[in-house]
């Protein structure tokens, strides 16, 4: 009896004999602006609260009014945080045994895919640049590709990720060039970047 069952796929377009070598995400720091919005979002219902009690001082809230603001800001929070953290956790990176796809998700409706072959690579770079990236530990990895460069900011420990990327392509056999630093070629591609 031959085996019919379909190997797992770990994303909807992924082949049939293709291998999911390595998935990783931006690091966490691109939810800032939502979280920062959300978290102040959190504070409209106890300040409400506060203002009520100066204003009516013989007849302040109640302990319900407070904890039912408090609530109902807490639940604007969360929806205010949403879009940075659905375009934070939809926005992946996986490489294939075949080839670099980058998912790009930017807020609840827009969505854009490159897909590159291994083969199409020439380098991966990185660079961590400034106080911010070396103390939080992300920055940027810069893949110059036969159809022009790919940048990826924010992204976690960018050091361990090209090793890890320079490792999978030369397992994959995989010729990688290098430029001399006046002849590096044009950003023909695509650069994603993301705040």
């Amino acid at each position: 009896m031959a085996n019919t069952e379909q190997p797992h796929k770990y994303f909807e377009d992924q082949f049939d004999d293709e291998e999911v070598l390595h998935v990783f995400h931006k690091h966490p720091i691109v939810m800032r602006k939502g979280l920062i919005l959300g978290m102040g979002a959190w504070l409209l219902g106890p300040v409400y609260t506060l203002v009520l009690t100066y204003i009516h001082k013989s007849n302040p809230p109640t302990m319900k009014f407070f904890l039912l603001s408090l609530l109902l800001s807490m639940m604007v929070g969360c929806i205010l945080f949403m879009p940075s953290w659905i375009s934070w956790h939809f926005s992946v990176f996986i490489v294939t045994d075949q080839r670099f796809i980058q998912i790009v998700q930017k807020g609840l409706f827009h969505r854009s895919v490159a897909d590159i072959r291994l083969s199409q690579i020439q380098s991966v770079n990185y660079a961590v640049a400034g106080i911010e990236e070396t103390l939080l530990g992300f920055g940027t990895i810069k893949m110059q590709t036969y159809v022009g460069d790919l940048k990826i900011s924010h992204i976690h420990k960018p050091a361990k990720l090209q090793k890890k990327l320079l490792y999978i392509l030369r397992e994959k056999g995989v010729q990688l060039v290098d430029y001399p630093a006046n002849q590096q070629p044009n950003n023909l591609y695509h650069e994603e970047d993301q705040d």
